[in-house]
């Protein structure tokens, strides 16, 4: 099964699955956050397949995310906007197979979740 891969091309561990993904023969699909940010809906619907909350994937330790995010109080879907905006403050890579989805980190996430 294709395995869709929400990358950032600056990020080392996005880079780091892709090699993985790529020398074990898992066909993949690169979808490049920061050239074509993901919408609204797009992310509500990783959202939902990662069931999880937009909280869990948003990074805090961006100096984007603490000049300007850090310690105000954003609703769900403030945040959804927010990261709709601006693609950097998104975990990646985060993975998707069907209707589940799951970060890429660690790898050893990875190796469970294509076996699977």
């Amino acid at each position: 099964m294709l395995v869709k891969v929400l990358h950032n091309g600056n990020c080392s561990k996005s880079n780091a699955v892709l090699e993985y993904l790529d020398e074990n023969g898992v066909p993949f699909e690169i979808i490049n956050m920061t050239e074509d940010p993901l919408s609204i809906l797009e992310i509500k619907t990783v959202l939902k397949k990662l069931n999880q909350s937009v909280f869990h994937i948003i990074r805090k330790t961006e100096k984007l995310y603490m000049d300007n995010f850090a310690n105000k109080n954003y609703s769900e879907e403030e945040w959804v906007k927010i990261l709709s905006e601006n693609p950097s403050l998104i975990q990646r890579p985060i993975l998707i197979k069907g209707s589940v989805a799951m970060l890429g980190r660690p790898i050893d996430n990875v190796k469970f979740f294509i076996e699977k």
